[in-house]
């Protein structure tokens, strides 16, 4: 049953983004709720100049040294970032922009110098193709297991270890570094850890995905969840639901109108994100057009409050719904909605079909004109 499973191409590549948008999302809901979105498409550029010295220096093409040496470029293009940073004359994204396309044009240079002739191919590193996952395979436990979904997993029990671990730690150097400092528990090297496992996560992805969906990974499925939650682990939940929905929404497309796997789970991820930038329960569009309508809904509902107590001495005007869109220059849809939510505060009532204020509306209305 195992082996049947682990030989079938559609669970392995489906595996596949799935466990690379699990390992992805848990950094990614922390650096996007930093501001530091943006630094893992720094990393998975710069890593490019990690792997090729580390292979320069062993003549490893994979293995720990190799995810070592891609951390470490990782961490180093964040240093360089932070140090351009604080000397001011450059703000913190105009670094990013300098120092990752430096770091990766000096990796792809070392590339076409030196290892013309050996599989470090910097397109491949970018685009990946995740639909090949199932030719290079390992044998365990006599079934032939990729070796992405091997080290995806291996990635993805090490960064919900470190997230389930630092879980306070990472909580206040995200929200108030200050505060986490204070308190003496090294904001710096905490981010510092999560920017490190970053790094190993895209390395572990490349084979498999190419940095570009795993960029997409990392940052979208966060961005959608901090559209529709304020809690932080309701955020990191939702995040990953995103990121495992995007990767079986997309395989499925795929598939349905021939398109690449990897591109067609990438755009679900963005199209995830749209439906929740529209309909997000308090940060969503639709719901911000409801709370700008119900804002100048109680302006209106004030306004009316205030022009029917200065019209309170003439009896014989106030309250005509003629004279009261005459006066305030109201079309009808307007003035009934006025009218509805001053009834509906307590705040109006009709007598003889003629508006009236009533106890509380005189009370709201003399407190507005003497403010």
């Amino acid at each position: 049953m195992i082996a049947a499973f682990f030989d079938n191409i559609t669970a392995m590549i489906v595996l596949t983004g799935v466990l690379v948008a699990l390992a992805a999302a848990l950094p990614g809901t922390f650096l996007v709720l930093r501001g530091s979105a943006m630094l893992t498409d720094a990393i998975s550029h710069a890593i490019v100049l990690g792997i090729v010295l580390v292979w320069l220096a062993t003549g490893a093409l994979s293995g720990p040294v190799q995810l070592a040496g891609a951390a470490l470029a990782g961490l180093a293009t964040v240093a360089l970032s932070e140090l351009l940073a604080r000397t001011r004359l450059v703000r913190m994204d105009a670094a990013i922009g300098l120092v990752f396309p430096a770091l990766f044009a000096l990796g792809v240079l070392l590339i076409n110098l030196y290892a013309r002739d050996v599989h470090l191919d910097e397109h491949t590193v970018l685009l990946g193709e995740i639909g090949f996952v199932w030719l290079d395979t390992r044998q365990v436990a006599g079934a032939e297991v990729p070796v992405a979904v091997l080290a995806l997993g291996a990635v993805l029990a090490l960064n919900a270890a470190f997230v389930a671990l630092f879980w306070k730690e990472l909580k206040l150097a995200v929200f108030d570094p200050a505060l986490a400092a204070a308190l003496g528990f090294a904001p710096a090297l905490v981010i510092g850890g999560l920017l490190a496992l970053t790094s190993v996560t895209a390395v572990a992805a490349f084979d498999a995905v190419g940095a570009i969906l795993f960029i997409a990974f990392v940052i979208v499925p966060a961005a959608t969840a901090s559209l529709l939650t304020r809690r932080l682990g309701r955020m990191l939940a939702l995040a990953m639901a995103v990121g495992v929905a995007s990767v079986f929404s997309g395989h499925a497309l795929a598939v349905l109108w021939d398109v690449s796997i990897g591109g067609m789970m990438a755009a679900m991820t963005g199209a995830f994100f749209v439906v929740a930038m529209v309909l997000a329960p308090e940060q969503g569009i639709l719901a911000q057009a409801l709370l700008r309508r119900s804002h100048v809904a109680d302006r209106d509902c004030l306004a009316l409050v205030v022009h029917l107590a200065h019209h309170a001495d003439a009896p014989a005007r106030m309250g005509s719904d003629a004279t009261m869109m005459a006066d305030l220059r109201w079309d009808d849809p307007r003035a009934r909605r006025a009218v509805l939510r001053g009834m509906d505060r307590g705040m109006l009532t009709r007598d003889d079909g003629r508006l009236a204020l009533t106890d509380k509306g005189h009370a709201t209305a003399k407190a507005l004109i003497k403010r």
